[in-house]
């Protein structure tokens, strides 16, 4: 096994001290009860101190802070505005940068995969990296017959690297709850874990990349860069100009967000009935749009594998919720394992419990805003709600957790978008069993 290189060390202490920073924190909170200051003005204090350290030692790493980063940074919007601020600030970096590797390094790493020879297969390659992934690098070139194409580089040591971060991180879960309780951080981290391997392989991305190509060929809403040549840890593509999603999301027009939300929308109900594939990374560093107005998607290591399509439950139990069907949900979703086949739950109470998450499909038109995602959070999440309550009486299958968490992925970017646009049109025309 490949040792963890010196880069990775170093980042592995600033994670360790992000538990001792808190510890402190906590400890001077302590100190100001016992002068007799209000806890509600010492717990907002310590939540500020603990986003704008943990945000910040994420901005600065690669490796899994940085993926796991990139997971939570689609969930800002959720969060109390004067904690979205230094999150929203620190993690938006994640989505598009990190620390560059040195040349030389890189030019190792690709006459190892590539050849001796490799320059030979390019007409330029600049040395300068355009984009930085969690666990690699993007360098712009020229193939040798002319294409523009993007070279993904696998850091050197990437996966034991990761592996040692998220170890690291798993202990340092009691921070994310100070700032956000709605966070489940440990199942994250558990799921980036066990992808850890599908995500290290880059030909097995190669291969689900060109699923995704031939799946969306024809399409005039999104765009998938053609795989060039690929190794276990190196990745050339087709590049693609286009304009960030970050960009989009923080200067944006009104237009141009909603078009985006109505094409992320699309991508999500759309791949599992194309391709047999959900695009399971949905952070804006993913996305770009393109000229013409399509949806230009990047990275393929992380998917879930549906060659069914999406669940018919899923659009045939939500279409009954929305039509007031109360009885048939409830069985539906005990039959689904949703609901324990011992446990008495009220059919009108649950059909209460789901109808606001659904309020985007139950009009013709909706749009996704800040607001709507933390009032949603607060009622799902704070302790005396009554959906609160009743959540705990339900239960997520293994076979819908990676469904689940994009899902709620795609959902707080479509917030950060704040885009209107028919999704419920949307889920009718790709979601088996919804339209009836």
């Amino acid at each position: 096994m490949t040792d963890i290189p010196r880069w990775a060390v170093s980042r592995t202490v600033k994670l360790a001290s992000l538990p001792l920073g808190f510890a402190g924190r906590a400890a001077l909170g302590l100190g100001k009860r016992v002068t007799g200051l209000a806890p509600e003005a010492i717990t907002a204090e310590i939540q500020q101190r603990t986003a704008e350290q943990l945000f910040s030692v994420l901005g600065q790493l690669k490796g899994g802070a940085m993926k796991l980063g990139q997971a939570l940074s689609v969930f800002e919007a959720a969060l109390p505005e004067h904690i979205a601020a230094p999150y929203r600030a620190a993690l938006t970096k994640l989505q598009d940068a990190a620390p560059a590797l040195p040349a030389a390094t890189v030019h190792k790493v690709l006459a190892a995969e590539l050849g001796p020879r490799w320059r030979r297969r390019f007409a330029d390659f600049d040395d300068t990296p355009a984009a930085a992934a969690s666990i690699g690098q993007v360098h712009r070139a020229v193939w040798r017959d002319g294409r523009e194409v993007a070279v993904k580089v696998q850091y050197p040591g990437a996966g034991e690297a990761l592996l040692a971060d998220l170890n690291q991180l798993s202990k340092a879960t009691l921070l994310f709850r100070v700032i956000q309780p709605a966070l489940e951080i440990k199942p994250l981290i558990a799921e980036l874990r066990e992808r850890l391997n599908e995500e290290l392989d880059y030909e097995l991305e190669a291969r689900t990349q060109q699923a995704f190509v031939k799946a969306y060929a024809d399409s005039s809403e999104i765009a998938i860069p053609a795989v060039v040549a690929a190794s276990p840890k190196v990745l050339v593509t087709e590049w693609m100009d286009g304009t960030p999603l970050s960009k989009v999301i923080a200067s944006g027009t009104q237009e141009e967000r909603d078009r985006a939300g109505l094409l992320l929308a699309t991508l999500h109900f759309s791949a599992p009935a194309l391709a047999g594939l959900l695009h399971a990374d949905p952070h804006p560093g993913n996305f770009r749009m393109l000229p013409d107005g399509r949806l230009g998607v990047f990275d393929f290591g992380a998917v879930a594998r549906l060659p069914g399509g999406l669940p018919e439950p899923i659009g045939r139990l939500t279409r009954l919720a929305l039509a007031g069907e109360a009885t048939a949900v409830l069985d539906g979703l005990r039959q689904e394992g949703f609901i324990k086949p011992d446990l008495e739950v009220d059919a009108e109470a649950l059909l209460d419990f789901l109808l606001p998450m659904l309020e985007p499909i139950a009009r013709d038109e909706f749009r996704f805003s800040r607001s709507w995602l933390r009032h949603e959070a607060v009622r799902l999440t704070a302790p005396r709600s009554p959906a609160y309550q009743f959540s705990r009486n339900l239960n997520l299958p293994p076979a819908y957790l990676l469904v689940h968490r994009v899902t709620l992925g795609s959902i707080g970017v479509l917030c950060q978008l704040e885009a209107k646009a028919p999704y419920r049109a949307v889920v009718e025309r790709w979601v088996p069993g919804f339209a009836g």
